[in-house]
């Protein structure tokens, strides 16, 4: 590919949502009726040249809140060189964390935070796209010095040092070459959470279940926490449905406090729970470390609603995590992700990325694959989350054969949606919230209170 030229002209952002509410997709105990949405962003290039897109998740309500907190980034944006973006996007990364009154609103952490991920992921997809190469492979052919400058270690040190990170990288480039021909050969393993809302009936569950074992998931997960019968009855009905050499997850999101988190696993112990996900609040490192040590040989994973790498840092020190779950777009974005990356291999804990969402499965395939084949050369025990929701709306969406993600091959972070899409699901006035306010009929709880 030509090196890339010309400056930054424009950060277009679109709060987009989809009435997922009215199906119960993705409902759990804590969020009965999410409306599926993304804060999108995209970076207009000189000359139509090349684009940079990328977006950060929510369920509704507060989108635009998301949308108004990444325009608040446009001024250290717009005007940027292509070429010093895709060379370094570290350089971006670090201003943005560091504007000292917008930090005010975290520190690195919550909706800025958030911000900063979708403009960072975008920067990333605009290089790997003007590099000719998905990010995965982008990440895995760096030079692994240069990944080590695009880490900000700042409260790090005493958990990693960039020495470490080197030595880490170092070792992860021996035998990539093989990985590589074996990721493109069979691809990342996958587990589905499709089966398991909350809102669903059994029936629909048990169908879901069997489904995904004929599809060749190796592993489920249901969501837990609202009633504790019903979770019986339900994980009861999951497990004859998968019989008995499939794991099955459980979901909590966050629903509990810690002797409850331990009581509740203990009464679901019977059907054999490969983990327990966010078992109780995703900020108390000493309760999930508790948590840990009353339910096991449960695991206990979290991470989704992590919000940065020292969070991450405190629960790996602590002992207090079987399985890592970052998150694409939580956090500010590919650097920071692969600060986590880096933490997990450190500690020795595998990475079992969230994933679903709105676009959430196309990024996080990305990450995995470029641990597999350039950090911690495994996929024993590490899976990526699956869930069968809104990928037709990608120029460049998942692909899932046989329980495993395939490799992405276009250049990019999978991270373009259609124009189409953009315009019928931009709220309120794309052309299907449009229509549906036109029609008169009940809308869904995005509707009624946005």
């Amino acid at each position: 590919m030509s090196a890339p030229t010309g400056r930054i002209t424009a950060v277009d952002t679109y709060d987009i949502r989809f009435p997922t509410s009215r199906e119960l997709d993705g409902s759990d105990a804590m969020n009965p009726d999410p409306d599926y949405s993304a804060a999108y962003v995209v970076l207009r290039t000189e000359g139509g040249g090349p684009e940079g897109h990328g977006f950060t998740f929510t369920i509704g309500r507060g989108n635009d809140v998301q949308v108004a907190a990444v325009d608040a980034l446009r001024d250290h944006v717009v005007g940027r060189s292509v070429a010093g973006l895709c060379a370094d996007p570290g350089s971006l990364y670090r201003d943005l964390i560091g504007d000292s009154q917008l930090r005010w609103l975290g520190p690195e952490k919550g909706v800025m935070h958030m911000a900063i991920g979708a403009v960072v992921n975008a920067v990333w997809d605009l290089a790997a796209r003007c590099e000719g190469k998905p990010l995965w492979r982008l990440l895995a052919d760096a030079d692994p010095a240069w990944l080590v400058s695009q880490i900000d270690f700042r409260y790090l040190t005493d958990a990693l040092t960039p020495e470490e990170a080197l030595a880490l990288l170092s070792k992860g480039k021996q035998g990539a070459a093989g990985r590589t021909a074996e990721l493109l050969r069979r691809g990342y393993p996958a587990y589905t959470t499709s089966p398991g809302w909350l809102g669903y009936s059994d029936e629909k569950l048990t169908r879901l279940a069997r489904q995904a074992v004929a599809e060749g998931f190796t592993q489920i997960k249901l969501k837990v926490g609202a009633d504790l019968d019903d979770d019986i009855r339900r994980c009861r009905a999951a497990r004859a449905a998968v019989g008995p050499g499939i794991r099955m997850a459980v979901d909590a999101n966050q629903r509990w406090d810690v002797g409850e988190a331990v009581a509740w696993t203990k009464a679901l112990a019977e059907f054999d729970p490969y983990w327990i996900e966010e078992p109780t609040s995703p900020d108390d490192v000493l309760g999930h470390a508790a948590v840990r040590r009353g339910v096991h040989p449960v695991k206990v994973a979290t991470g989704e609603h992590v919000q940065n790498r020292v969070v991450f840092k405190q629960l790996l020190q602590a002992g207090a995590v079987d399985v890592l779950q970052l998150d694409a777009a939580r956090v500010a974005g590919v650097n920071e992700n692969l600060a986590i990356l880096l933490l997990a291999a450190k500690f020795g804990v595998p990475v079992c990325p969230h994933a679903g969402g709105v676009g959430l499965c196309e990024l996080v395939q990305h990450l995995s694959m470029f641990d597999y084949v350039a950090l911690t050369g495994t996929t024993e025990d590490r899976v990526i989350e699956y869930v069968d929701h809104l990928h037709q709306h990608f120029l460049d969406p998942v692909v899932i054969t046989d329980g495993h993600y395939r490799a992405p091959a276009s250049p990019g972070f999978s991270s373009a949606m259609h124009r189409a899409s953009i315009d019928a699901y931009t709220y309120p006035h794309g052309t299907f919230w449009a229509a549906d306010a036109a029609s008169g009929e009940p809308g869904t709880d995005t509707e009624v209170h946005a």
